[in-house]
């Protein structure tokens, strides 16, 4: 199954950095591998801030050749995705590929897509060092925020069939198979100061894991 993600969002000079993050997750990674913008505080960018602002102050950049970049490395982005339920099937299959968990311990522990291995440094060595470069593998973290990231590194050894789990382990429960149960995180004090994250889950389905330290380093999975 292909995945085909178009944005509903058409970038133009006035677009703000939040709705080109929103309609395309990749922009800040494209950005800073061309540019160098994004990957430090003297070089971010505000969610407020328009591409006409962000190009103005770096260098006067051609704003309409960052946008061009930016659609050139959603589409590729996307042939770097494989569907969930793709995915489910190809499990099912006597043929399927090694999954790799990227999330926190504590999130695997409390739910993980069965069959798949929690991606540690000691993992990482003997994949590096031992795997078939043409070794199917697929990468999923909680939404599909990450996963490309981890997609690049390994494309980066050398490994060319990695693909990252479209919209993560939450799109999978609710996509392909709802036995792998949804959470949430919540960090002390609330989320980001004040709240929890994923307030969508579904009540019936829920991951609690209240061990010490919780999900990310200082939250808990519900």
């Amino acid at each position: 199954m292909a995945t085909t993600l178009s944005p509903s969002t058409t970038l133009t000079p006035d677009t703000r950095m939040g709705d080109v993050l929103a309609a395309f997750p990749g922009a800040r990674r494209a950005l800073f591998a061309r540019y160098h913008i994004g990957g430090c505080g003297s070089c971010s960018f505000s969610p407020e801030e328009t591409l006409a602002e962000l190009c103005a102050r770096n260098e006067e950049l051609p704003v309409e050749e960052v946008i061009s970049h930016i659609e050139e490395s959603h589409a590729e982005d996307v042939s770097l995705l494989i569907e969930p339920v793709a995915l489910h099937e190809a499990l099912a299959s006597d043929d399927k590929p090694a999954l790799l968990d990227i999330r926190s311990f504590e999130e695997h522990e409390a739910v993980a897509i069965p069959g798949s291995h929690k991606a540690t440094q000691e993992l990482l060595h003997e994949i590096l060092g031992t795997w078939d470069k043409a070794k199917a593998i697929v990468v999923y973290d909680h939404t599909g925020e990450r996963g490309l990231d981890a997609v690049a590194y390994l494309s980066g050894h050398g490994f060319d069939n990695v693909k990252a789990l479209r919209g993560g382990i939450d799109a999978y429960s609710q996509e392909a198979d709802s036995t792998v149960s949804r959470y949430r995180i919540e960090f002390e004090g609330g989320c980001c100061g004040g709240g929890s994250c994923g307030d969508d889950h579904d009540p019936e389905h829920e991951a609690h894991d209240h061990g010490q330290g919780g999900c990310c380093g200082g939250g808990h999975c519900h």
